[in-house]
């Protein structure tokens, strides 16, 4: 089974680029446009992994890792923040 990557970026060009190379990689990946459907996306599949652009309308990235944490079902998901800056 593939490991499963959340892919939460508001920018359309960025999220696809992403995507694509994860694709290749052999990822299953989930994508949200911004935060809030972030995490209900996170706590709905339990991604093995969250990639999250900082910068965000609705809810930034720091908003999704305070949420995530709160959660004790998915707080030890590994998180990296993605920065077009």
């Amino acid at each position: 089974m593939n490991k499963v990557i959340l892919l939460i970026e508001d920018n359309k060009d960025i999220r696809e680029s992403t995507l694509e190379i994860l694709a290749l990689a052999d990822y299953e990946v989930i994508e949200a446009d911004n935060g809030k459907k972030g995490v209900e996306l996170a706590l709905q599949h339990r991604p093995d992994l969250i990639i999250c652009d900082i910068m965000m309308p609705v809810l930034d990235g720091y908003g999704v890792l305070h949420l995530l944490n709160k959660n004790p079902e998915i707080t030890g998901t590994p998180f990296i923040f993605l920065a077009a800056k």
